[in-house]
């Protein structure tokens, strides 16, 4: 029994010690886009005997690296995506600022006053750089620092207000769909069994409003083909009637 006891001790001494040599490193990769330039970066870092694991941020592009530090160094790493030519990293800070920009669509900004009510609210959040909106377009440009902000933080005060931003693309091979649904409806389970739908690309609901707005690929569906499929999905989706703008900046 003693000696059991002692095996016992011994693998829990050594699980301990061999748990205390991994370390993390946040490091940034401004190549670093997407999923698919995450998989070849772990790609990458997988060689290493030392790597742990990987958490991303595509945002921000930057990884968190776990690493064995009785197996590699960070130079390691470092030196391991550098021979990836594209995916070539940098140390991270908190503090820099890291710039990013996207549109949204919001087709229910219908007037000035909406213009005027959503800058005056974005402008007050914190890591906002510049606003850009295009009232005839029905959408925002917006640029903010990742390190103060993120995306999610500006859809979710854009919903607050009672919109519904998705994602908005220039060019003929977008376009958006916008929709009033039942009580009940505007839910992420109906996020999810839209965003599922052949050329879907973005999805928003709006619980105040019970609104859904779509992004989708014109080259693999169509308005009616998307209408039509939401319908199938049980979710009892109709056009808008004409507006009438009672918005107060």
């Amino acid at each position: 029994m003693k000696r059991l006891l002692l095996s016992l001790l011994v693998v829990i001494v050594v699980g301990i010690a061999s748990a205390s040599t991994i370390d993390t490193v946040t490091v940034r990769i401004k190549a670093m886009r997407c999923p698919e330039c995450g998989h070849k970066v772990m790609t990458a870092l997988s060689k290493d005997p030392g790597f742990n694991r990987a958490l991303f941020d595509y945002e921000r592009r930057t990884v968190k690296i776990a690493y064995d530090s009785e197996k590699t160094t960070v130079d390691s790493l470092y030196s391991i995506l550098e021979a990836t030519g594209r995916y070539k990293a940098s140390p991270y800070s908190p503090t820099e600022v890291i710039r990013r920009g996207f549109g949204q669509r919001i087709d229910d900004m219908h007037c000035q006053k909406c213009v005027d009510r959503i800058i005056s609210h974005l402008s007050k959040l914190e890591g906002i750089d510049s606003l850009a909106p295009h009232l005839d377009k029905h959408y925002v440009f917006i640029r903010y620092d990742a390190n103060r902000t993120c995306r999610a933080e500006i859809r979710k005060l854009l919903n607050g207000l009672g919109y519904t931003p998705v994602n908005y693309y220039s060019g003929n091979k977008i376009s958006w769909a916008y929709y009033n649904i039942p009580a009940g409806q505007a839910t992420q389970a109906t996020i999810d069994d839209v965003l599922i739908l052949d050329g879907v690309e973005d999805v928003n609901v709006n619980t105040e409003k019970n609104t859904l707005a779509v992004t989708y690929f014109n080259d693999e569906t169509s308005a009616e083909k998307l209408l039509a499929g939401i319908k199938a999905a049980g979710i009892d989706a109709v056009l808008p009637p004409a507006h009438e703008c009672k918005e107060e900046p």
